[in-house]
């Protein structure tokens, strides 16, 4: 294993994996980590959202974002090392039952789970919810939300508390929708996959 790679693989669930966010920055900054060689061996990134598609399909539009928005020619050797680590979950976010959908495909005896949550925040708490009733969650399960959080400070607290309701404030990180999103994803993989985390992160 290349000495700067994370010492523990991560299952990195992406929900909204066809939205603005993902497709512009997120994708991009994967494809970053690979080709700075900093991503597990075996780490797999399992795109969560409603669309109807099949894995090539999956596979295929990510490559067309990458093509869209990634700042450099897309390399054949580090997108075929990327591409072998998407996976693909269609489901209905706001459906406790739909998570069955991808449980399968989990493997928390083996990988930490980090749920990157880039989503509206008005379904985080559906999507915690989800991910509690399939019982995919572990004391060692994390997740990433996007700020802000809701439109003011009621709303904030309210959807602050529906995810208290499943994760401790030790598993959630809330991240600046407007810091760089390499410099996230670093962090994430890295220090997620090895249990070391920033407390400045709240």
């Amino acid at each position: 294993m290349n000495s700067k790679q994370t010492e523990r693989p991560c299952d990195f669930v992406l929900f909204g994996t066809l939205g603005d966010l993902a497709r512009r920055k997120l994708l991009p900054c994967l494809y970053q980590l690979e080709k700075a060689e900093l991503i597990h061996p075996d780490t797999r990134i399992i795109g969560v959202a409603r669309g109807e598609m099949s894995g090539e399909e999956y596979v295929n539009a990510a490559r067309e974002s990458l093509k869209t928005f990634l700042k450099e020619d897309i390399s054949d050797a580090i997108w075929s090392r990327l591409s072998h680590r998407l996976n693909y979950r269609q489901i209905d976010m706001t459906v406790s039952e739909d998570y069955a959908r991808f449980k399968d495909i989990i493997d928390q005896h083996q990988r930490v789970m980090v749920n990157y949550f880039a989503v509206p925040p008005a379904i985080y708490g559906a999507i915690c919810k989800g991910l509690h009733k399939s019982g995919m969650i572990t004391p060692e399960t994390r997740v990433v939300l996007e700020k802000p959080i809701g439109h003011d400070l009621a709303s904030s607290k309210v959807i602050d508390d529906e995810v208290g309701r499943y994760f401790t404030e030790e598993q959630v990180y809330r991240i600046d929708h407007y810091l760089g999103k390499e410099t996230v994803l670093n962090l994430v993989v890295l220090r997620f996959a090895n249990l070391i985390f920033a407390s400045h992160w709240d």
